[in-house]
């Protein structure tokens, strides 16, 4: 049919009443095929009236569009794009009557995959699409002038995204069914914002509001202005700070025009446009059918009994009751999968016991808030990057004392009197700053009203470890000797992480001192540092890595594996796959931290690994697929589209190196029969698509009398290349080995 009648008919189909009658009158001029007249078993070209008017012009097998076509509602929907026996499956073009229209990915009649949609008043929605709703990564401008980028699901806003106001206003952060929720910043174009904590789109719990002049007020924040409680600090470059301005102006005055604009509403779902009269009354039947297992669940099994790996149960299962349902090819596919390995995940727990009054170290924790207060929340010059060398004097520290009854530079207290000291404190300060750790958001996440949590144990070396509240930040006490090394190396250290904005070393924020009064003049040393797994998506897998073999395993059967569980080398089942250019940068940059860690004589340091598993359903299953599956044309995996897109990584886009990647996770089996297990299994082409995380962690272990006497003891009883106490250079060189075996490029 050539372009002009295609548009003829197009343009009267949309004028027309949409009566039978009307249609047929239409196309009677064309000589076009009626529906019955096609009986061959080959894909042929046909154009067809079906029996209620709509009109079809494409490809055809036996009953059913198959291949590149175009079909017209009498209604004036329209869908041009591919098909595969009867469902719209591959990419294609969807238009409304009302002028909006979808391009991009279908599946089996859904709109799922990569996308975008405009709509008739010119809202235009580009990203992925899960079964007919935006689900993943996408942009949306909106008439108004407004523009949001960030995650959705179930069509609408959810997990990390930005919201920018024409006006220039712009909110950063977390977001729960299309409304701010979480932790987030608002920023308005007079300079001013808010940092903090938000629920059902309004400030509630711990935040700080900033004029432009860098005067701010910290505290509790709620619409009810009784549990409004706060201290306002005033800017050291302006006496002309709003002393007396009201917490609540927040709500009333600088969020007054600060709304969210609405997507606008898809009147009808292409997957609710059914095919009329195509090969029948049967044709139309759905390809699977509904039995039960022996426990009594739901399964879909298909028209010649294979069971599928899909249950309708609303996490992830498919909606085989439309018309335009699964096609036998797909079937066929969804049987493959389940010849897999599935991995079995348990939910995420919250870590750690929280430090309430009647625990044995809730003092403590009270005497490590105050002095963390008053350390960050003194007046002090803004830091330079360009320290002197006398600020890395070990002896250069504060020592404050905190009586009970308080004093000129402290507040009164509920706790004992202790005295607290500040090593270094200009390095530290300087190394936030080096970070874009902001003050006042340091303080809220350790001496807001939340309480700190105490993880279940200590660690090997006897150390303690405590969470704050929003999981940002991690403290570790240490021992005297730890403290030395860290002084020691701490010149080298701040040039390092100067140098390599993408370092993989843990993020050092402060290191204190508390000492008890009393007949025990007990001191406590603690460091403060970035936690790696804070992030809005569940740690399903950690891992800590080394290099070595003894004593490198769990020893857990799966069933007893939990979320917080550290496993070790020999409990490693994966290899990781990174798009080339973050493995590229990865390697480089390992490089550049095991040179600096063997220079500094530091050894027994290891790479923690998290991962979260992208799809997971309600009872703990993940179904990897086989990297030779679906090749695309240049020969990679082939993945679906919502999954190809995250894998395109924008570092832009709240993702660093180690911090929030989209990867690939293959699965490994360990074959070695010998004495020595082997370190690293075989490949088997499953993968799983993941979110990673890592990073290098406990690198304050130097190589001192103790370690080379553990090299030598255990040296007579095992292999000397297996144990983790080794010289710096051999460690570097066996780790760097292993990271770049268990790390490869994802081609």
């Amino acid at each position: 049919m050539s372009k002009e009648i295609n548009k003829a008919w197009e343009a009267t189909i949309r004028k027309s009443s949409g009566t039978k009658k009307r249609a047929s009158s239409i196309f009677s001029q064309m000589s076009v095929a009626h529906v019955d007249d096609d009986v061959s078993s080959e894909v042929c070209q046909v154009e067809k009236i079906l029996p209620n008017g709509d009109f079809y012009t494409g490809q055809w097998l036996e009953k059913f569009p198959h291949g590149q076509g175009k079909y017209l509602w009498t209604d004036g929907c329209m869908y041009f794009g591919e098909w595969i026996t009867g469902s719209t499956m591959g990419k294609g073009r969807f238009s409304w009557p009302s002028g909006a229209t979808y391009e991009g990915e279908f599946k089996s009649g859904y709109m799922d995959g990569k996308g975008t949609y405009i709509g008739a008043s010119g809202d235009t929605y580009k990203g992925s699409w899960v079964m007919n709703l935006k689900q993943g990564q996408g942009t949306e401008s909106y008439p108004n002038g407004d523009f949001y980028d960030g995650e959705w699901k179930k069509g609408l806003q959810n997990g990390q995204g930005r919201y920018q106001w024409k006006n220039g206003n712009q909110y950063i952060g977390q977001w729960k069914n299309g409304v701010f929720s979480g932790n987030g910043t608002m920023m308005w174009n007079n300079g001013n914002r808010y940092d903090g904590a938000w629920e059902e789109g309004l400030p509630k719990g711990n935040g700080t509001f900033r004029w432009s002049d860098g005067s701010f007020y910290v505290g509790v924040w709620s619409q009810d202005a009784e549990e409004q409680s706060g201290t306002y600090y005033p800017s050291e470059s302006s006496s002309e700070s709003p002393m007396d301005w009201d917490p609540q102006n927040l709500y009333t005055v600088e969020l007054s025009d600060c709304h969210i604009c609405p997507c606008e509403k898809v009147a009808i779902y292409p997957s609710q446009k059914t095919l009329s009269g195509c090969g029948g009354e049967d044709d139309n039947r759905p390809l699977f059918k509904k039995r039960t297992d022996g426990s009594g669940r739901p399964r879909w099994t298909s028209e010649d009994g294979r069971i599928s790996s899909y249950s309708n149960d609303g996490n992830g299962g498919l909606d085989v009751g439309r018309k335009s349902g699964f096609s036998a090819l797909e079937a066929r596919s969804i049987s493959t999968r389940t010849s897999f390995t599935r991995l079995r995940i348990k939910n995420p727990k919250r870590q750690g016991e929280t430090i309430s009054k009647g625990h044995k170290n809730y003092e403590l924790m009270l005497n490590l808030q105050l002095g963390i207060r008053h350390s960050v929340g003194r007046p002090a010059p803004t830091p330079s990057l360009d320290l002197k060398s006398s600020a890395f004097d070990p002896k250069e520290k504060v020592w404050t004392r905190f009586p009970t009854e308080g004093s000129k530079h402290t507040p009164p207290h509920p706790s004992s009197e202790f005295r607290w000291k500040d090593y270094c404190p200009v390095v530290f300060r300087a190394l936030r700053k080096l970070f874009k750790v902001d003050p006042a958001d340091y303080m809220i996440s350790i001496c807001g009203n939340d309480a700190l949590r105490e993880l279940s144990s200590p660690g090997k070396s006897g150390s303690f470890f405590y969470l704050t509240n929003d999981d940002r930040y991690m403290i570790k006490t240490m021992k005297k000797a730890e403290v030395k090394v860290f002084l020691r190396m701490l010149p080298a250290y701040y040039k390092h992480v100067r140098s390599f904005e993408n370092t993989l070393v843990t993020k050092f924020y402060g290191l204190h001192c508390v000492k008890l009064t009393g007949t025990s003049q007990k001191k406590v040393r603690f460091v403060i540092m970035g936690n790696l797994f804070c992030s809005q998506y569940a740690i399903h897998r950690r891992f800590d890595l080394k290099g070595s073999t003894f004593g490198r395993t769990t020893d857990k059967p799966e069933s007893e594996i939990e979320p917080t569980t550290t496993l070790k080398d020999l409990d490693l089942n994966f290899i990781f796959r990174l798009q080339k250019s973050w493995f590229q940068e990865f390697c480089r940059q390992v490089d550049r931290d095991c040179d600096f860690l063997e220079q500094e004589r530091i050894m027994d340091y290891s790479m923690l690994v998290g991962l979260h598993f992208k799809e997971t359903t309600s009872a703990g299953t993940v179904a990897p697929t086989r990297i030779s599956l679906d090749s695309a044309e240049d020969g990679r995996p082939g993945l679906s589209g919502v999954d190809a897109d995250n894998l395109s990584v924008d570092p832009s886009r709240w993702i660093q190196l180690g911090i929030n990647m989209p990867a690939r996770a293959e699965m490994t089996v360990r074959k070695s029969t010998s004495e020595t297990p082997q370190l690293v299994g075989e490949p088997t082409g499953e993968c799983h698509d993941i979110i990673i995380f890592f990073g290098i962690i406990d690198i304050l272990q130097d190589y001192d009398i103790s370690k080379k006497l553990e090299h030598a003891y255990k040296s007579f009883q095992y292999d000397p290349t297996s144990i983790s106490a080794v010289d710096p250079r051999q460690y570097s060189k066996r780790f760097r080995d292993f990271i770049f075996r268990i790390f490869v490029d994802d081609t």
